[in-house]
């Protein structure tokens, strides 16, 4: 037990030192907005993530995915016109629905996010070099990680959530041993949860989750059936919120 609270320490340590990086940095965050956002992520508990073919359909599904309960939302790089229409969604949600974007690549990638007024930034796979460009400016950042030694290096590096991507076998009973082995983690799972196992990942120990295709039914998107978007976004919250919401760590 000693030995795991001098491990959680040290980890922090390392954290605190990237988030407290000069003030004179450009597109730095104030640390109020930087706990905000991970206050909302501990209330909400599921981010709707989007990638869509057609810049059409983008603000379409987005809006229907809102409109079933979710209140927080990541548009990615892969759509057309992803950041034009994160800008968008961000005047018109700003303090009630939480925008991200994903896909990031690089700090470049970053950079443009943020501008646009994205409020967290998520990464495909575990970049060190995106992670602390946001922690040295209180960005929230939350890397792709395949491994819990991915997820600890991750956090090293001043990431405060880890996005468990792509799923893993076991799912639900992954994620309660990894949470359990290393406790100073807060799991985000996106691959692999659906509108029926999302309350199974949160009670086994993850952070958040993520919902993308089960959510967002690319068969749905294509005939412009935007109800049963909405209606997918009804049944994952309603799995979501009874388990209530995340002790930050």
């Amino acid at each position: 037990m000693a030995l795991r609270i001098a491990a959680k320490s040290a980890l922090r340590a390392n954290t605190r030192s990237f988030s407290t990086a000069s003030s004179g940095l450009d597109r730095m965050q104030t640390q109020e907005n930087y706990n905000a956002v991970l206050q909302k992520f501990a209330e909400i508990r599921a981010c709707a993530v989007l990638r869509t073919a057609t810049s059409d359909a983008c603000p379409k599904a987005m809006q229907a995915a809102i409109d079933g309960g979710f209140k927080i939302c990541e548009f990615t790089l892969t759509t057309p016109d992803c950041l034009d229409h994160l800008s968008a969604f961000r005047q018109k949600y700003d303090g009630d629905v939480m925008v991200g974007c994903g896909t990031i690549l690089n700090p470049e990638d970053a950079e443009k996010a943020i501008d646009a007024g994205s409020e967290f930034i998520i990464t495909p796979v575990m970049l060190p070099d995106v992670i602390e460009w946001c922690a040295a400016r209180n960005i929230v950042c939350v890397p792709g990680c395949q491994t819990p030694t991915e997820m600890v290096n991750a956090y090293r590096h001043g990431a405060p959530l880890q996005k468990l991507f792509p799923g893993v076998a076991g799912g639900p009973g992954w994620v309660k041993a990894v949470s359990s082995a290393l406790p100073f983690l807060s799991i985000n799972p996106t691959s692999g949860v659906d509108l029926d196992n999302a309350g199974d990942y949160l009670r086994m120990g993850a952070a958040s989750v993520g919902l993308v295709a089960p959510l967002f039914d690319p068969e749905a998107i294509a005939r412009g059936d935007f109800d049963q978007i909405a209606k997918n976004a009804e049944k994952v919250m309603a799995n979501v919120r009874p388990v209530g919401p995340f002790i930050r760590k």
